[in-house]
Formats: structure tokens, C-alpha cells, sequence
């Protein structure tokens, strides 16, 4: 091992010291240089007795580093003393003593630098101020310590006391040989522990950097803490153990939990195994002060060993808990029959509608507490609308309302509702008949009495009520609000319902394939179906997802990933049929009937009930089947309103009829209502657009 440069400059300041301490008393007594070495000797006596009365740990190496001075005094008064070089060149031989014994014994440095003990030497520590109530005696390293804590020190003082630290105490972890947790203070007191590094303590036990961890030290009682304390913990048998065999909360940590995980911060809290939905949830919490959790969908189903659009991970959050529920298979492409249980609405007015991702029941209403409750059903076509649709009626019926239903072309799963309707009917001309007969019955039930004399606005909790809610149906409404003769009086006269129809328990279901504005739906129908009812929507094509949300008042930050294409897994085994050349097995379809319910800002991922319509569907309806009161229907006959609505227009029903002898000349005058109607509002893109909008349906 190379001698240290300390040592080597110690030496040869002995060595050129020597002739000084000879000649200097022989040739020069008065000189200065004898002075200043008698002055030396004389700190060096007060250093001993200074060291001896200490009666502490390390007092014989603060005597060793005061020697060379006392014993260089020593030298010199023995050359004054003497005649001349003294018998024998007997100053000579004394400085060349005193420079000997600094060179060939161990430098004295060694013991003034404590780096440079032996390994097997203990150190003494540096005396620090303590508490009155814990004796001095029980911060020494070498009081009490176990074998294995002196152990640990020889390793440390060989490494060098890395970082100027000293270790107080060692502590084997049970079951793990190599792993260990030490408690470090400075060596001096009052200084911070600043320069340790973790490769520091990895080289002094020859371990991997990433095994070692470093933890503050709090104060207890009988002990100090903070900065000048430290705790470290080098666990090489724990690591390996938890890459071969980590812990549910160990995994969760090294894959999700990290800053760069899919939900960063999080902390695992346990894991559940619904073994009969075949469903494993995990369920994390983020600290409080990390705000609401991030998470990354992609990152979370990579780190579960699955894949985003197998439509198996769905994600939960509640305040700073994170619920992640992961399916042995996809719920939403599972098939949850529809039942009477599930339809009939409970005394809040509430029904199942389907299962959301997570295993919960969707629900929607057929009121709210703002009255009657609107309906708004979007899905292209195959996507489940009249399945979704059939669900509604079937509600609002064993819910006991009056149910009616208008599409604008015949389909069989409508005209299979239709019987258990008060009213069914196919066409543009059937809704605009229907639409004025609902504009007539707003003005009708507001002026009939209820039990205790007055008129009241529609509650379904309040008795005494005189009518039955209805419930208006109007399929692939879109296409009839197009209708040349009759689609402007249409669009006006929902926008109508919409507004007003809930007070008077008129409630209004739109189902179409969509619902933008450019596509004929207006703003002012959209926002008051949406601010009144629980839309859904199914089934959305991956570039209108964006857009369709958007157009439902859905914040940027909530707007959903498009569903996957199919929810059934991948076939295994593609390489060997490319290498075979065959073709690739069908995709199965499955995503009907599945998309999102909006009964929050946030939409939820959700799977409809399945009514089966080739078994029949009487077994979902009451046996008898609401209609309105005998007197709103002679009110509507009163008004010409109340009649076979599937008939042609009637004389002067849609405004006065040209003259017979004008009618082969003159062209034949577009049907509109008896009370000539504004045009058509496609858009409502300004402030002033909006205010005319109120203004037309304040004075309808």
C-alpha cells in the first residue's frame, strides 16, 4: 500500500529539522530558532497534562501528537547544555534520534488524521454537547456495542469513514444475511452529514448502489436527530427478493406508483379478488397534497399485462382514491339480460339501464326534481338505439305513464313497442301531430285542478295529482326535422316541449344517430334535453368522439378515448397462420348496445340490458297499458287534435287550402300550421341569435 503524502512530508520535515536542532545551539545560543523550540516544548507539556486530565477515549493519541515538540525542546537544551557537540558528537546523535523516531515509528500524522487507523483501532469520537438527562458515556462507539456493530465499523474505518460519519449502531435484518440498517452521526460535532453518497456506501460493502437508501433521523428521547444524524439501509437480499417475488404493494410501487408510473404517487393499499364476476380490483391513494390523481390508461394497462382497447381495465376515482377494477374478460362485451326487477323505477324515479365498466349498475330516470325527465339516445345505426329505446318505454310504462310513440320510418322492433303504447305512428306527419298534441297538453294540465283546488306544476311525490306523466318517443328524429313540408314546425315545436313540458310531467326521449348542430340539431333542443335528462350514447365512430361530447357540454379533460373496434381477445397464433398463408378469423362484432351514460360532467363507460325481441317482450310491460284522462282528451278534441293521426291532412290543418280554380295555375302552397311559424333556426352561434331564439318560444 503507497504511503500517504502526509506521512511522506512529516518525514522529510524530521529529516531537514535534525541539523537545525544540532547546530542551532552550538553555533547560535541567543539565536531566535531556540527560543521558538523551547516555546513549542513548553505547548507540547501543556497539550499532555491537558490530554491526561481529559480522562477521556483518545488521550494517548493526543499525547503521541504533542511528543515531537516536547522531545525537540528536549534535544535542544540538551545541546546548550553540552561542551561543544558534546563525548561522542553527542548532539548530533540526539537530533538524529529525534528524527528516527518520527520516521520509523508510524508518523505521528496518523494519529492526528483519524482516517488513517488501523482497521482494527477503535476511533474515538468527538465529544459533542448532549442532553443533561442522557450520560456522556452512552454516545461512545465502543460502550456496549454488539459484535456485529464493531464489525460494521472495521468495514467503515477500512472504506475510510466515508462522508466523515462514524457508525453508531449496526442492526441485522432477521432472515436476509447481506441486508443491514446503519445509524451514522458526524464525526464532528455540530456539522451536518453532507457529503455521503450512496455509491459511497455501496463501495464500503461491495454491493449495488441500487440496494442502498438513505432516511432522516428523527429525535427521540435518549437520542439526537437531524441533519448531523443519518439512517441507512443497504438491503441487497431484499431487492433480489423483490425482483423474483415482489409483494402486491412492491409491484404497485415499482411499475405504477413511481413519479414516472401510470398513476404517480400513488400508494398501494390492498387488492380484492371478486372471484364470481371474475373481476380484481386494486385500490391505491394518492397523499393530499399531491392534488387529484393523474392517471395514464395506456401506462396502467401496459404495467397490468393487458391491453387498453381489450376493454378489460376500467378506472374509478374518488377524491385522492383510485379504484382500478381488472376483468378476466371484458364486462362490456358480456350480455346482461333485461328483466322487470331491473326496469321497474324505485320511489326516486330510478331503473337500471345497464352495467358501467366497473361492475355497477347504470341507472337512469323517468323524473327529476325538476319534473318530467327528457331522453336523449345517440348511436349509429346497429349501435343498439331502439334496444336502448325499448328500455325507456318499458320503464316509463310500469312506472304508469302515458307512453307515445313517433319514428319517422317503420322498423319491426318499433312497431313490436308500438303495441304496448298509447299511441303509435310512423312518419313526419304522425310526430308533428303528436308534437302539437304535447304543446296542447302544457296548456290543458295547466289549468286543471288538483285535489286540494289549486294548480300545481308537476310532482310526482305530491298527491293529488289530476293527469298521468307522459312520455313522448320520437325515433330517428333527425330525419323527420328534415322533412320539406313539415321538419321546421317539427324542430320548433320540440324545442317547445323541451323548454316547458317537464313542469306539466311532458317529458320528451329524442333517439337519432346525432346530435350536432350541423346535422340539423339545434343548440338551444340540445342544451335543454341534456340539462334535463341522463343522455347516452353508443357506439361512436373514433373521429366524432371529440366532436359528439363537445356538442353535450362535456369539459375538454372528461372527454372519453373511443371504444375498441370489438371486445373480444385476439385470436393467438398469427405468425403461424401468415406462415401458412391463411386468412385472419373474423372480428366478432360486439360493441352494440355498449358506449357511455352522462349523468355527471365525467361520461362512464357503460353496457345496456339486453331486451330480447325474437322472445317477445310482453313479459317486460304492465298488463294494461296508461292513456290520458277523459278530460284532456275531450280538451283535444275540442282543439281538433284528438283523432287517427295516421290519416292525410286534414282541411285547412296545415293552413288554408288554395282555391279549386287556382289550383291548376298557382303552385300548391307548402303545409305549415294554422299560425304562420318562423323559419328554421340550423344554428345558434351568437348572442343575438339566442335572445331571438327565447324571444320566439316566450311568445309560442
Amino acid at each position: 500500500m503507497s504511503t500517504p503524502r502526509s506521512a511522506v512530508l512529516e518525514r522529510l520535515a524530521y529529516t531537514l529539522a535534525a541539523p537545525v536542532l544540532a547546530v542551532a545551539p552550538n553555533l547560535y545560543p541567543d539565536s531566535p530558532v531556540n527560543m521558538v523550540v523551547q516555546l513549542a516544548g513548553a505547548a507540547g507539556i501543556g497539550g499532555w497534562v491537558l490530554a491526561y486530565r481529559s480522562g477521556e477515549q483518545g488521550s494517548g493519541r493526543k499525547i503521541l501528537r504533542w511528543s515531537p515538540l516536547v522531545l525537540a525542546a528536549a534535544v535542544d537544551v540538551a545541546a546548550k547544555s553540552t561542551n561543544g557537540w558534546g563525548p561522542w558528537w553527542l548532539d548530533g546523535l540526539l537530533a538524529a534520534g529525534w528524527a528516527a523516531a518520527g520516521s520509523i515509528v508510524l508518523p505521528f500524522s496518523r494519529h492526528a488524521r483519524r482516517r488513517h487507523l488501523p482497521a482494527l483501532a477503535a476511533p474515538a469520537l468527538a465529544p459533542a454537547a448532549q442532553p443533561e438527562t442522557v450520560p456522556v458515556a452512552a454516545w461512545q462507539l465502543d460502550d456496549g456495542a454488539s459484535i456485529f456493530t464493531r464489525q460494521v465499523r472495521q468495514l467503515w474505518e477500512r472504506a475510510g469513514n466515508p462522508g466523515r460519519t462514524i457508525v453508531v449502531k449496526a442492526v441485522p435484518h432477521t432472515g436476509m444475511p447481506h441486508d443491514l440498517s446503519l445509524l451514522l452521526r458526524a464525526s464532528e460535532a455540530g456539522r451536518p452529514i453532507t457529503g455521503l453518497t450512496d455509491a459511497a456506501v455501496a463501495a464500503a460493502f461491495g454491493t449495488d448502489v441500487s440496494v442502498v437508501r438513505f432516511a432522516e433521523v428523527q429525535q427521540q428521547a435518549g437520542r439526537e436527530g437531524g441533519p448531523g444524524w443519518l439512517e441507512v439501509h443497504v438491503t441487497p437480499d431484499a431487492e433480489q427478493r423483490r425482483r423474483t417475488a415482489p409483494t402486491a404493494a412492491e409491484k404497485w410501487q415499482d411499475t405504477i406508483g413511481g413519479d414516472r408510473g401510470a398513476i404517480p404517487g400513488s400508494v398501494f393499499v390492498k387488492k380484492v379478488r371478486d372471484r364470481e364476476r371474475k373481476v380484481t380490483h386494486y385500490i391505491a391513494q394518492v397523499p393530499d397534497e399531491a392534488g387529484a390523481p393523474r392517471v395514464n390508461q395506456h401506462a396502467l394497462a401496459a404495467a397490468l399485462k393487458t391491453k387498453y382497447d381489450e376493454g378489460r381495465l376500467f378506472v374509478t376515482v374518488d377524491g385522492s382514491q383510485v379504484l382500478v377494477s381488472l376483468w378476466d374478460s371484458s364486462p362490456l362485451a358480456q350480455v346482461f339480460p333485461a328483466t322487470r326487477e331491473l326496469l321497474k323505477p324505485d320511489k326516486d324515479g330510478r331503473w337500471v339501464t345497464g352495467f358501467l365498466g366497473n361492475g355497477q349498475p347504470a341507472r337512469n330516470r323517468v323524473y327529476t326534481d325538476r319534473g318530467a325527465a327528457h331522453g336523449l339516445f345517440v348511436a349509429p345505426s346497429g349501435g343498439g338505439k331502439t334496444q336502448l329505446m325499448g328500455l325507456h318505454v318499458a320503464a316509463d310504462a310500469l312506472f304508469g305513464a302515458v307512453v307515445m310513440l313517433a319514428t319517422e320510418a317503420p322498423d319491426e322492433k318499433t312497431a313490436a313497442l308500438g303495441k304496448h303504447t298509447a299511441r303509435y305512428g310512423v312518419g313526419a306527419l304522425y310526430m308533428i301531430r303528436l308534437l302539437r298534441v304535447l304543446v296542447a297538453l302544457m296548456e290543458i294540465r295547466g289549468e286543471m285542478p288538483w285535489q286540494d283546488g289549486q294548480v300545481h306544476e308537476w310532482d310526482p311525490t305530491r298527491p293529488g295529482c289530476p293527469y298521468r306523466m307522459l312520455s313522448a318517443y320520437l325515433d330517428e328524429f333527425l330525419s323527420a326535422a328534415r322533412n320539406g313540408e313539415y321538419g321546421a314546425e317539427i324542430m320548433d315545436l320540440a324545442e317547445l316541449v323541451s323548454v316547458k313540458g317537464r313542469k306539466y310531467g311532458v317529458g320528451l326521449k329524442v333517439a337519432g344517430q346525432s346530435i350536432y348542430v350541423q346535422d340539423g340539431f339545434t343548440q338551444l333542443l340540445c342544451e335543454n334535453l341534456r340539462e334535463n335528462c341522463i343522455p347516452v350514447v353508443l357506439k361512436v365512430a373514433p373521429k366524432k368522439v371529440s366532436d359528439m361530447f363537445k356538442a353535450l357540454g362535456i369539459p375538454p379533460e372528461y372527454i372519453p378515448d373511443p371504444l375498441p373496434r370489438s371486445f373480444s381477445a385476439e385470436e393467438e397464433g398469427r405468425i403461424e397462420r401468415v406462415m401458412r398463408g391463411e386468412p385472419e378469423p373474423p372480428t366478432d362484432s360486439n360493441t352494440g348496445g355498449a358506449g357511455w351514460i352522462i349523468e355527471a360532467k365525467q361520461p362512464d363507460v357503460l353496457r345496456t340490458l339486453f331486451m330480447d325481441f325474437k322472445a317477445g317482450i310482453d313479459g317486460y310491460f304492465p298488463d294494461t297499458i296508461a292513456t290520458l284522462t277523459d278530460h284532456e282528451i275531450r280538451e283535444l278534441e275540442a282543439r281538433d287534435l284528438w283523432f287517427d293521426w295516421n290519416e292525410p291532412p286534414r282541411p285547412g290543418e296545415f293552413g288554408p287550402e288554395p282555391d279549386d280554380e287556382d289550383e291548376d295555375t298557382a303552385p300548391r302552397p307548402r303545409r305549415g300550421r294554422k299560425t304562420p311559424a318562423p323559419r328554421r333556426r340550423d344554428t345558434v352561434t351568437t348572442a343575438r341569435q339566442a335572445l331571438e331564439a327565447i324571444k320566439h318560444l316566450n311568445n309560442a
